[in-house]
This record gives structure tokens, sequence and C-alpha cells, in this order.
């Protein structure tokens, strides 16, 4: 947990730092393709340390996620047997990916609008759509949504909320850290047993 205080601690410092907003885009576009972490946790900390730029913000972690997206889209269409495969295997999700299939042909749209919500892995819902052909408009347009509500409802809450969620963050850090990987873990989990 110190570890993770810490870089908490680093990341409020870091939201003054002249570029701070390329961070942000760059682990934004990256979750949303292939990095496990979510921008989440820079995102929380940087509108906390400097709320004026809420929106600016949320526009960065939306409009890069979706780019980020698209990537992962292209890495399933295009690349699957080659790089797609690997980061599945990184997550360990190969077996469920195929079994998948035949939700995704189904509920496509809703898959990725739930997944582009909540903490669930997006990378793996982003290639699934390359994968399985989903719409590619369709799917751009879902994501702005999932992660334009994500992005800006966490953004909106921290604005209106931000002294006393960053009053409760320092108090419960270790309660806040543990939860949200119980949430990330779990959401793989489900997505192994799906």
């Amino acid at each position: 947990m110190k570890l993770l205080r810490s870089l908490y601690n680093w990341t409020l410092k870091k939201a003054e730092h002249k570029y701070s907003s390329w961070i942000l885009s760059i682990v934004s576009f990256a979750e949303s393709s292939f990095f496990p972490i979510p921008p989440d946790i820079l995102l929380i900390p940087m509108i906390i340390a400097k709320r004026v730029k809420t929106w600016m913000y949320a526009f960065i972690c939306t409009f890069s996620s979706v780019l980020g997206g698209v990537a992962g889209y292209a890495i399933g269409y295009f690349f699957y047997s080659s790089i797609g495969v690997l980061i599945i295997d990184a997550y360990h999700l190969s077996s469920s990916f195929n079994t998948f299939e035949n939700y995704y042909n189904e509920y496509g749209i809703l898959i990725v609008l739930g997944a582009g919500f909540t903490p669930f892995p997006f990378k793996f819902i982003t290639i699934a759509s390359g994968v399985f052909n989903l719409n590619i408009f369709l799917f751009i347009i879902t994501a702005i949504i999932a992660r334009g509500l994500r992005f800006y409802l966490l953004a909106g809450l921290l604005f209106v909320f931000g002294e006393k969620i960053k009053v409760l963050i320092d108090k419960y850090f270790n309660m806040f850290a543990i939860l949200f990987f119980i949430l990330l873990v779990g959401s793989v989990l489900l997505i192994k047993f799906i």
C-alpha cells in the first residue's frame, strides 16, 4: 500500500507538470488497446490537484481512450493472430475469448457500452470488436458514449465534491486501493468464467 500511496502523492505533484496532460493522454490511449493500468489512477489526483482543468482532463481521457479503442479494434481486425493473441494471453483470457464470440455476436454494442463505462478491461473488448468484425462506426459511437459517460461523470463528481473526496481518499486510501483492485480483478475473472 505504501507504493500505491507514493504513486498517488507523486501523481498529485506531477499534475502541475507541463506534460501532465500528455501523460494522461498516453495512458488513456494505451489502456484501451494494451496497457493494464486505467487512466482513472491519473485522472482522479490530477483533477483534485487542478480542478480548473477538470473538463479538459475528462475530454483528454475520453478522446484518447476512444483513439486507443480504435487501435485495439485494428489489432483485433488486422493483427489478432500475432499481436492480439499476445495481449489476450497476457491477461490469461484466451480460453474465455473463444466462448465470448457467441455473446459478442448477440450483444456486441451493449458489451462495448458496459465495458467502456466500468472497470472491465476495455482492451479486451476493443480487440474483440475487431476480431468479431463489429461495425467500426457503431463501435466508435458506442465507445464515445461509454468512455465519455465514465470520465465526465467521474470528473463531475470530483469537480463538485473535490475537497471532500480528497479528504476521503487521504483518510481511506488503503481501503479504496483494495476496492479498486477487487473490482479490476473481479471483472477479469468474470470474463474468464462467462
